[in-house]
């Protein structure tokens, strides 16, 4: 869902990176008051059609949608039996509604760009000792660790198969969690080499 920016020319691809930014913040800022399921399903018609604006093909937001199911289902089902259909219809509309908004930002701009944003609002940090060269450099790692992590699981899930443990969590977590260390160490390594380690 990170760094899947896809080119094209739409209004939504030539906006700022940073105006981008700031309404997805402000949007994220705003969600906890929404408390009307029409209010919700105005703003989930609202990204359905910052979509259709960036011009992205259906299937790319049904994508976008097929792994939220996994969780969205059951937290409707859970929030209906306990607080009711349309508190239910309000939380799991906000939350869908901020997940397609947030992929909408990263499928119309570069993630360069974006990480340029975020160096440039750090900058008054640089008085209290802290570089906002270097906290752009944190987030780029953890933007590429995303699909690295990605494709480690879909690498185990395919060695569980293959040893016919396709039902066991431990079979699945242990290489996952052994695998990513190991990125992690010898990135690590990498940074220690170009002397970002201090």
């Amino acid at each position: 869902m990170i760094g899947l920016y896809r080119e094209g020319d739409s209004l939504l691809h030539r906006l700022p990176a940073g105006i981008k930014l700031a309404g997805l913040l402000l949007t994220g800022l705003a969600s906890p008051f929404v408390r009307s399921p029409l209010v919700t399903a105005t703003a989930l018609a609202v990204v359905l059609a910052g979509y259709a604006l960036a011009r992205m093909p259906l299937r790319v937001l049904l994508q976008m949608m097929r792994p939220l199911l996994f969780v969205m289902v059951p937290l409707a089902l859970f929030q209906t039996v306990v607080a009711g259909w349309q508190r239910a219809v309000v939380i799991v509309g906000v939350l869908v509604a901020l997940v397609l908004l947030a992929n909408l930002v990263t499928l119309t701009t570069r993630t360069s760009d974006l990480i340029d944003v975020v160096v440039r609002v750090c900058g008054p940090l640089r008085r209290v000792g802290v570089s906002p060269e270097r906290v752009g450099l944190m987030l780029q790692l953890a933007i590429r660790a995303v699909p690295l992590v990605v494709d480690l699981g879909q690498r185990v899930r395919e060695a569980q198969h293959a040893r016919g443990l396709a039902a066991s969590p431990r079979a699945f977590a242990v290489p996952l969690i052994v695998g990513a260390l190991r990125r992690a160490d010898a990135m690590g390594d990498a940074l220690a080499a170009r002397g970002l380690d201090d």
